[in-house]
């Protein structure tokens, strides 16, 4: 399989290097662009191109008429950078279509792991229903779990759970957007909820319920060691 290619956008050298060297280690292919205009010609002549990484202010052409040009013939993943912490700005950013919204200073880390989630959920494996991650498959067609070539019985929530899990490694997950995303945005239970299938999933992944770490007054996140 051709690497997955990324289009960094932003007028800092230094943060574009670093982002890219970031994704390179991940196994990414990377494209940069240090304006919105030099953004728009790489993208209007490369049709590789996976998820965009769009910084909000540059010159020549800032990140929301970038992101209003590629809207209106695409449906790319985006996923913009500010250094404004700032609601409007946020709101703007999901209106358009962005798809993550970063503010800066961020961890590379994580934004490499949310590039990961979005890429998963458009591309590789997940096309086919399965996702594949340490030694864990998980078969959402047919509703089925492998655990080192091994077929588990989990319950529909803890299904739902680990897939949750799957599709977003490496992020931490609160407890409330667990609920929202697992058990739908009009569930009014305990959030403890989550806990006892935690538990119950943990143990019947048996080693592999270590990859399922406990974030202190948060929630969780599923790291492969």
């Amino acid at each position: 399989m051709d690497k997955l290619q990324i289009l960094v956008v932003d007028d800092e050298s230094r943060m574009r290097k670093l982002v890219k060297d970031f994704l390179i280690r991940e196994g990414y292919g990377v494209l940069e662009a240090g304006d919105g205009m030099e953004a728009m010609d790489i993208f209007c002549a490369n049709k590789e191109i996976d998820l965009i990484i769009l910084d909000v202010m540059m010159p020549k052409m800032d990140g929301w008429q970038v992101c209003r040009e590629i809207r209106r013939s695409s449906d790319i993943p985006i996923i913009m950078l500010t250094a404004r912490s700032d609601e409007r700005d946020e709101l703007q950013g999901f209106e358009l279509g962005v798809d993550e919204y970063i503010s800066k200073p961020f961890s590379p880390k994580i934004l490499v792991a949310r590039v990961s989630a979005i890429l998963r959920r458009t591309h590789g494996a997940e096309a086919e229903g399965k996702l594949c991650v340490g030694g864990i498959e998980v078969n959402k067609a047919a509703h089925m779990v492998l655990v080192d070539g091994k077929s588990i019985e989990l319950s529909y929530k803890e299904f739902e759970l680990l897939t949750y899990f799957l599709e977003n490694q490496g992020l931490a997950l609160s407890r409330e957007k667990i609920l929202n995303n697992v058990w739908n945005y009009d569930y009014f239970g305990d959030a403890r909820t989550i806990d006892t299938h935690v538990k119950k999933l943990r143990s019947k992944l048996g080693e592999k319920g270590n990859y399922i770490k406990t974030i202190w007054g948060m929630g969780y996140k599923f790291e492969v060691e």
